[in-house]
């Protein structure tokens, strides 16, 4: 008889925002939102206390990148412009996204459950995957809990974590991705949720549908007009309904889907296409008045690519610009260059290049820079996982 299988989903709780507090560990149990820029910088005051900026009077188009819990209970979310969280958590500390120091905790924390469960599939800086079906111990019994082998080891890992980076996560276990990514939200934060199967009529069929990694806004919203709200009510229909309306394809997976099917396997590591970096502007720059700090960001853009590259091993022969305008219109232009390169002054020319070919008259929003056609770097050998998953 096989394994049952385990796939624990970790999400890192409000990860931006818990590395802030344990920066400036004054502002625990305050609402903080994160999403600011350079002139949002805390101040030192002469007594040694720091000054926080806040969003009462805020003006800009910025958006909230996360908040922690406290700043959601005032109905302040990630995605939310910040001009619409002044207006209902105008208290709330704004602080500027620092994403060096996010990414070195994410390497942190996934080195910390790698050291106790090393089967690891990366789904960005602060959610990751891990198989857990083979590990020694998964499998047992503890007193009359047939799962607590498999509790007990997510309780190691979340501990890990603790000790390695201070924060807390919160875990979803269950027998594959689809149903984790959704058990490791319901009891958020600092939350451990044991699914089988048998638990789908109590725990997840009576939520939105859109909880389903997979339903979008345009597809909720047609599940809406036809009279379904919930995963539960999804799963009602048969499946030849579903395909009906959604096709073929799609209809038979909102199926599975809704039935807690999924045999997708955590894929431990997978080769990027490309890498970049790309910036918005806190207002809308002009291409020859703005030259100066558009100039200097593109080449900080291009230096920051080049380092990505760099560190993971890796050469691109494409090299490409982002651009989005005022009227949030975006434009895209690369072109491939013969040598692939890791090198920041061939990546900034080679973008300089190809902005020439864009029509500047508009004002501009956000800056892109892009190296992709990916090649493993001379010498760097064999593509392999992270430090942090190995």
């Amino acid at each position: 008889m096989p394994p049952r299988r385990w796939i624990a989903h970790l999400d890192m709780d409000a990860f931006y925002a818990s590395v802030e507090l344990l920066r400036y560990p004054e502002l625990q149990g305050r609402p903080v939102v994160i999403g600011g820029g350079r002139r949002h910088q805390p101040e030192m005051q002469p007594d040694g206390t720091r000054r926080f900026a806040t969003l009462d009077g805020y003006a800009g188009r910025g958006v909230i990148t996360t908040a922690t819990y406290a700043a959601r209970d005032l109905g302040v979310h990630s995605g939310m412009g910040l001009m619409k969280a002044a207006l209902r958590a105008p208290q709330a500390v704004l602080l500027p996204v620092d994403f060096d120091q996010y990414r070195a905790f994410s390497r942190r924390f996934k080195a910390a459950v790698a050291e106790v469960a090393p089967v690891i599939e990366d789904r960005g800086i602060d959610e990751i995957y891990i198989d857990l079906t083979e590990h020694p111990g998964a499998q047992d019994a503890v007193a009359h809990d047939p799962t607590g082998g498999v509790r007990a080891l997510a309780l190691d890992i979340k501990n890990n974590v603790k000790r390695a980076t201070g924060l807390n996560c919160s875990i979803g276990i269950t027998p594959n991705k689809l149903l984790s990514k959704i058990a490791s939200d319901l009891d958020k934060p600092d939350g451990l949720t044991l699914l089988t199967m048998a638990d789908l009529p109590e725990r997840i069929w009576p939520l939105p549908a859109r909880r389903i990694n997979g339903i979008g806004p345009k597809a909720g919203a047609k599940l809406a007009a036809l009279g379904i709200e919930t995963i539960g009510q999804i799963a009602q229909r048969d499946r030849a309904w579903l395909i009906e309306h959604f096709g073929r394809s799609y209809g038979a997976w909102l199926h599975d889907a809704a039935h807690g099917v999924d045999e997708r396997c955590v894929v431990t590591f997978s080769e990027p296409v490309s890498m970049s970096r790309e910036t918005t502007f806190d207002r809308d720059l002009h291409a020859q008045r703005d030259k100066a700090t558009l100039g200097a960001v593109f080449t900080q853009l291009a230096g920051q690519v080049a380092d990505d590259l760099q560190r993971k091993g890796y050469v691109g022969r494409t090299i490409g610009i982002k651009l989005r305008f005022e009227d949030f219109k975006t434009v895209t232009r690369d072109l491939s260059i013969e040598l692939p390169t890791a090198d920041a002054a061939t990546i900034r020319l080679a973008a300089g290049l190809c902005l020439k070919r864009v029509d500047l008259a508009r004002r501009i929003r956000l800056l892109g820079v892009r190296v992709g056609n990916l090649q493993r770097a001379p010498g760097a050998g064999p593509a392999r996982p992270s430090a942090a998953l190995r």
